[in-house]
């Protein structure tokens, strides 16, 4: 059995009689049934495995013709139409924070994102309040009960809030002034989105995904103050320290929503204490505490949290000699902007599915 990652694999390669599956069991008299059924068919399932089963996502297609049964709610039939089903979705995160359930549910929505499906839902019973938090934030909405009493919640993509990042992922709100970029050198990129690599990796990218959490932290030290803020859509840039043509391997690999922009230091002057910065950066951050503090002492220090919303993938980055054609790399990294049209642009020439990538 695999250790230690996410990993698509097949139900059969997934013993039944772990512990894991005793609460699903304690809710679902016919889970063993289920799930015998899931191995008879070949399905596979989403799973973190580290020694014993830490995370389980099972999805599904559903309601595509009028054979299916109806989703009924409060006793009356929902609409007949194309969802994704999160079939089962359990996490056992006590030590992981909430990285395992975000990465889970981060999978299974760029996945309802990939089928261009109105909504994705799933069923919880209210007993399991940290799960039922965890969808909240990531904008699933209670809608009522069905016949077994449990919650439905559903998350529709006409309806997304437009104030909270989370709640609007995996989409990115088009209601913006204006988009940024963050350079990050090479080395520390491949670390904090080791999926977004350089054509020639053989990653499985979901995998690495959902293992290293879909929230990220970085700490900028540009050498003037810089105009970033919650909300913001920004590219990330990957800046090529190696020997070569630089022009061809710096590239834009992914892109990201702020949620919160903390100003440390602006021109030399503190805001916050080492202490607070420290808290403030917690631990999200390879730094250790020396690297930390020589970070705190430069002129401009920001901590740029923010969710991943997706990447171009291998052959597709959008290296800076294009954007230098394109007239989109025109200053010092920090201080680029981009219009809508700009940023629409840019995801084009990655190849993105611009209309299911923006909504406004």
């Amino acid at each position: 059995m695999m250790s230690g990652k996410f990993k698509w694999i097949e139900f059969k390669d997934i013993k039944l009689e772990e512990p894991f599956f005793d609460s699903l069991r304690e809710d679902y008299r016919e889970f063993n049934q289920w799930y015998n059924k899931k191995i008879a068919k070949g399905e596979k399932a989403f799973a973190y495995i580290e020694d014993e089963v830490k995370a389980f996502l099972y999805l599904k297609k559903e309601n595509i013709d009028d054979d299916d049964s109806p989703i009924v709610v409060d006793g009356e039939n929902l609409p007949k139409k194309p969802r994704v089903k999160i079939g089962t979705l359990k996490v056992n995160d006590k030590n992981k924070g909430q990285r395992l359930g975000e990465g889970a549910i981060g999978i299974a929505l760029w996945h309802w994102q990939e089928t261009g499906f109105d909504e994705v839902y799933l069923t919880v019973y209210e007993k399991h309040k940290e799960l039922i938090k965890l969808l909240e934030k990531f904008g699933f909405v209670n809608i009522g009960k069905n016949e077994k009493g449990e919650l439905v919640l559903v998350k529709n993509r006409n309806n997304l809030c437009m104030e909270n990042p989370y709640r609007f992922f995996p989409f990115i709100n088009g209601n913006f002034d204006f988009a940024k970029l963050i350079p990050i050198y090479d080395d520390f990129h491949d670390q904090l989105f080791p999926y977004s690599e350089l054509i020639g990796s053989n990653l499985n990218v979901e995998e690495v995904i959902a293992g290293n959490g879909i929230t990220k932290v970085f700490i900028a030290t540009p050498f003037t103050e810089i105009d970033y803020k919650s909300g913001q859509p920004v590219f990330i840039y990957r800046i090529y320290n190696g020997a070569g043509q630089k022009g061809y391997k710096s590239a834009i690999t992914s892109f990201c929503t702020l949620t919160n922009v903390y100003r440390i230091k602006a021109n030399g002057l503190a805001s916050y204490s080492f202490d607070n910065f420290r808290k403030t950066v917690g631990n999200k951050t390879v730094y250790s505490e020396q690297e930390l503090q020589n970070i705190y002492n430069k002129k401009n220090v920001y901590v740029l949290e923010m969710i991943y919303n997706g990447y171009f993938g291998k052959g597709n980055n959008v290296i800076y000699y294009k954007l230098k054609q394109n007239e989109l790399f025109n200053a010092y990294p920090y201080e680029l902007r981009y219009s809508k049209s700009d940023f629409l642009k840019i995801l084009e020439m990655g190849k993105r599915d611009v209309q299911n990538t923006v909504i406004d």
